[in-house]
């Protein structure tokens, strides 16, 4: 029986008293590479159904398994035995994923000199997370990477998305302005990355990227696109089975003009209907706050955004989920002094909602809530500094 697997993921200084802070994990305890000092953290369900988490310290990312739905973890194991400056960003954190082999992948951003450029390391293990061989870069560029995302598509191939400034550089150095920086993908080909590829010039520069399967099990992703040079609205784009892109579609005309990092990314999830469902954040024109829009084309065309949260409470980090013909909505409030996880769900496919419920609350710094599925269910998991981990099942109403 496959078992129920949850991790919460600590998250770097954001708004004061709203997210967790560096070297203060549930239990208060910091020691080494203990997940207490950790600044992020990701989870990963591996084939046999245990859960793998990888979280970042100041200066390395560590690993550890847990087989008891993540009340306790093994001993960590360092990713970069050498210490690094690990890029701690609110929308950076490690991404781990395990394939159908078992192998395991670990991507991180390193901070390289002054100022925010880093570079993405790649790391895997073949012995279930025991040892890892040697980080490598992912790409032999020294311009800046980071936001790295990493998913297997259907057919086992390791794919690699994340934000890029070799063209940013280029332009520089020509004397030629760049707004933000561009999306690039690689994959595993057994060996070793291939060559980064440029997928879209001109995207945000400082926001995570989303990536889910569709139902042909190839990676659909979302990200923060900058459009007409100052509009940072989101966008989704498909890639084959050999890593191509094709056209890119956009979720919503915002009108958000700004050159600022908003550090908040979007989320997608893809139902088994092949419908793409994508949460994000806007300062736009058009609209302000957190929204969700749902594409039954494959991305061509969008729903109208919906409004999530309260716009008093200061909604943010929206994260959207698709189990079975259910669609999950969660996201965090903050009144001032509560935190607040409220969600939602759709029973058919997105096109009805229920009302939004409060599902947990803290007083004390808090992370990001993250959505997760397991044996047709979803569960909310979070991490507080005073309640320390809670993992809460998602009840649908009647």
């Amino acid at each position: 029986m496959r078992r129920l697997l949850a991790f919460a993921l600590l998250l770097v200084a954001a708004p004061a008293a709203a997210e967790m802070h560096m070297n203060h994990g549930g239990n208060g305890a910091c020691a080494g590479i203990a997940l207490a000092c950790a600044a992020t953290a990701t989870p990963v369900v591996a084939p046999d159904g245990s859960l793998y988490a990888a979280w970042a310290t100041a200066d390395h990312v560590a690993v550890a398994r847990s087989r008891d739905n993540g009340r306790s973890f093994s001993e960590p194991v360092a990713v970069n035995p050498e210490g690094a400056k690990i890029d701690p960003g609110p929308d950076a954190r490690p991404s781990i994923a395990i394939g159908a082999d078992g192998k395991i992948f670990v991507a991180y951003t390193v901070f390289a000199g002054t100022g925010y450029i880093g570079r993405v390391y790649i790391a895997h293990s073949q012995d279930g997370g025991l040892t890892f061989a040697p980080p490598q870069p992912i790409t032999d560029d020294t311009a800046s990477q980071r936001f790295t995302r990493l998913i297997f598509d259907k057919a086992g191939t390791l794919f690699a998305v994340w934000i890029d400034k070799r063209e940013v550089a280029a332009a520089r150095a020509a004397g030629k302005a760049y707004p933000g920086a561009a999306l690039a993908v690689a994959t595993w080909d057994g060996t070793g990355f291939t060559p980064a590829r440029i997928a879209q010039s001109d995207s945000c520069e400082c926001c995570r990227v989303a990536a889910a399967l569709d139902t042909a099990g190839h990676p659909v992703v979302a990200f923060r696109n900058v459009f007409d040079a100052t509009v940072r609205d989101h966008a989704v784009v498909r890639f084959d089975g050999k890593g191509r892109p094709g056209p890119i579609h956009r979720v919503s005309i915002d009108d958000w003009r700004t050159d600022v990092c908003p550090h908040q990314g979007p989320d997608i999830a893809v139902g088994p209907d092949g419908a793409y469902h994508v949460a994000w954040f806007t300062q736009g024109k058009a609209r302000q706050g957190l929204f969700y829009a749902r594409s039954t084309d494959a991305g061509v065309g969008f729903s109208a955004p919906m409004p999530i949260g309260d716009p008093d409470k200061a909604p943010s980090r929206p994260r959207v989920l698709a189990v079975g013909k259910t669609v999950w909505l969660a996201w965090k409030e903050f009144d001032g002094k509560v935190s607040t996880v409220r969600a939602r769900h759709s029973p058919d496919g997105g096109k009805r909602w229920d009302t939004p419920v409060t599902i947990a609350e803290t007083k004390n710094a808090s992370d990001q809530p993250m959505l997760l599925a397991e044996g047709g269910r979803a569960y909310l998991s979070w991490l507080t500094h005073d309640e320390g981990y809670r993992l809460i099942a998602l009840e649908e109403k009647p």
